[in-house]
């Protein structure tokens, strides 16, 4: 598993990594851009200065002497430049791709490009002088590119830790799934071992005597398979009687707990099979399941009382379940309804997480948690939309 593990850990490593030099090398290169641009402005200031100094000049070379000085300071700056006199002849290039002063076609190719960037300076009767971009523009651009890798890298990483986390919750999805597909076999398949365990120390026992309770665990067995068959399924629409749903859900939990050594009380009040919600049965007794067998949970090795509730509340059916247990931490309630969460040793937290999905994602109604007096106890309510019996 380690051997495995290994290059997954080395990848985002080494994007970490990359996307820190890259980090570092922008914001120095992006420091030294700063620098140039200050002593250019500086530069170009001065140099404007003189110009303007020049061409104001009375003199008759004086203007000749300010494009002059113009062209040599230009060159200091790493511009690329090219002076031409008034009848469009080349008289001089600075800063220039090698070979282009040797070739008039691509000399001019050059100068028509350098017109593309910035519009030339005429000086009627003088000359013109074509120019290019600043240092700096080639500068920025070398910026731009370091911060589109450090993006590039970020965005890599990004894909990266969305991908593992999506796989992680996919690999604990399936993992809780199988321990709850486990779970919900587990108790008929005990069950059943029980009575078998039973009849071979009994072996007189007549046999209607354990016929219900054998039906009943067989009858589970295949509520069980019909859950899990429903499982990604578009919920079903049919009238559900939520009283009949607890009665059997109660009944079937009621012979299996504990008697002797911390005994739990099971309690129903309902008032006949209703009222009634529009669902999916199945999907409906797996939810009011998973709330009651939280609270069986929740009594385990101490004892208590569950109580369950049917009733009707202005345009809702509710579900209520209550028990007596030493209730839920506030860090516990803030996450209790998301996978993964449980109080119970070895438990994977995924029954509270299924009914809330159930309850509210495909039928449209709604599970809470209020605790109870004294901060123990508690109370589970889940709501559906009161539907028509007929």
């Amino acid at each position: 598993m380690a051997g495995n593990g290994a290059p997954r850990r080395a990848g985002p490593r080494a994007v970490v990594a990359l996307a820190l030099l890259l980090g570092g090398i922008t914001v120095a290169y992006g420091w030294v851009v700063a620098r140039h641009l200050r002593d250019d402005a500086r530069d170009t200031s001065r140099l404007l200065g003189r110009v303007f100094a020049g061409l104001n000049d009375p003199r008759p070379d004086a203007a000749t002497n300010a494009l002059l000085d113009l062209a040599a300071q230009v060159r200091s700056l790493g511009i690329p430049i090219a002076v031409t006199d008034a009848a469009g002849h080349v008289t001089a290039t600075a800063n220039a791709p090698p070979g282009v002063d040797a070739d008039s076609v691509a000399l001019r190719h050059w100068i028509a490009g350098l017109d593309g960037v910035n519009a030339p300076i005429v000086q009627p009767g003088v000359g013109t002088i074509h120019y290019g971009p600043l240092p700096a523009a080639r500068r920025f651009t070398v910026l731009a590119v370091l911060e589109g890798a450090v993006f590039l890298s970020l965005a890599l990483l990004a894909v990266w830790a969305y991908r593992s986390q999506v796989a992680a919750a996919r690999d604990r999805l399936w993992v809780a799934m199988a321990r709850e597909s486990a779970h919900q076999l587990g108790t008929p398949l005990m069950s059943l071992t029980g009575w078998i365990a039973y009849l071979r120390e009994n072996p007189g026992t007549p046999l209607n005597e354990l016929a219900d309770h054998l039906e009943a665990d067989a009858e589970r067995l295949e509520r069980v398979a019909k859950r899990f068959e429903r499982i990604g399924r578009p919920a079903r629409r049919e009238p559900v009687g939520l009283g009949a749903v607890a009665e059997r859900v109660v009944s079937y939990f009621r012979p299996r707990l504990p008697t002797l050594a911390s005994p739990v009380t099971l309690a129903l009040e309902a008032a006949g099979p209703g009222p009634t919600a529009l669902g999916d049965p199945v999907l409906i007794e797996w939810a009011v399941e998973a709330v009651i067998k939280n609270a069986i949970d929740a009594l385990s090795g101490r004892g208590g009382r569950i109580d369950v509730t049917v009733d009707a509340v202005g345009t809702a059916a509710r579900v209520s379940v209550r028990d007596d247990g030493p209730g839920l931490s506030a860090e516990v309630r803030a996450r209790l309804f998301e996978p993964g969460t449980s109080t119970k040793a070895g438990g994977w937290g995924i029954g509270l997480a299924l009914a809330r999905r159930i309850v509210e994602q495909q039928h449209g109604g709604r599970v809470s948690y209020h605790p109870g007096a004294a901060g123990s106890g508690s109370l589970f309510v889940l709501e559906f939309p009161l539907g028509s019996a007929t």
